[in-house]
């Protein structure tokens, strides 16, 4: 959440409103031919309203008070001017402004915990009962996968091994965030859980990963994952490359 954005087009809204609301213009008709015309007031209003409503949707704010949203924006606009630190300006408001960074930003903050917590418990309980349902089998740091095809006994042991794989990668609900096919990357190069999935069947092979968030993106999950999210991966692997030290050339000798 970029709380500058939030201001801008918070200040935006209110100086638009302002002028809409103005019961008086002035000056002469050259001077309010200037002024944009209704149709462009209407196209404008709507469009900042669709991005305060981004900004709300796009920075995990959840369902908001309305009401009191639009409470705060005409107290703002109907507040007298003084300075922002001013005790007779700051009166004028329900809650002070100058906290309004603190409170927004604890907000945001118990938002994500509980959107973390909440995803690791559907994930945790998601890769139990796909473990059950599937006679599917674990690793010890929490991965469960069922092995679709074996593949034959070319398989990466090292982290440095690279592996050239088709893959489709959603979250538990199905949502799919990543597709590729072809693609080539050493295993030291991915999330922990292809780091040790992917030498857990050989080359040709097929292979579910069910990975839980702490070997996946963790709290830094994308917000089309989102926090602390369990992924699934179905994965062909196509070609194991082990990895190869480079030798050194020798040293010319001088003559």
């Amino acid at each position: 959440m970029k709380i500058a954005k939030f201001f801008a087009i918070a200040s935006a809204a209110a100086v638009l409103v302002a002028a809409c609301n103005s019961p008086k213009v002035e000056g002469s008709k050259e001077v309010l031919d200037l002024l944009p015309t209704s149709g462009e007031v209407d196209t404008t209003s709507y469009l900042l309203g669709v991005n305060f409503g981004l900004m709300i949707t796009q920075n995990n704010f959840g369902d908001l008070n309305m009401a009191q949203v639009r409470k705060g924006m005409n107290d703002a606009l109907n507040a007298k001017e003084g300075q922002p630190m001013d005790s007779a300006f700051v009166k004028q408001f329900k809650i002070n402004p100058a906290d309004m960074n603190m409170i927004i930003n604890s907000f945001l903050q118990k938002r994500t915990a509980y959107e973390g917590a909440l995803n690791k418990e559907k994930g945790d309980k998601f890769r139990r009962e796909f473990y059950t349902k599937n006679s599917a089998d674990s690793t010890a740091s929490g991965i469960v996968y069922l092995i679709q095809d074996s593949g034959n006994d070319v398989r990466a042991l090292s982290d440095r091994d690279t592996v050239k794989v088709n893959y489709r990668g959603t979250t538990i609900d199905g949502k799919e965030f990543d597709k590729n096919e072809g693609i080539s990357f050493p295993l030291n190069r991915v999330i922990r859980g292809w780091t040790e999935g992917m030498k857990l069947v050989g080359e040709g092979g097929k292979i579910t990963l069910v990975i839980p968030a702490n070997l996946a993106y963790g709290e830094r999950g994308p917000r089309e994952i989102g926090t602390n999210s369990t992924l699934i991966f179905d994965v062909d692997l196509l070609e194991v490359h082990p990895f190869v030290e480079k030798e050194e050339a020798a040293p010319v000798k001088k003559k």
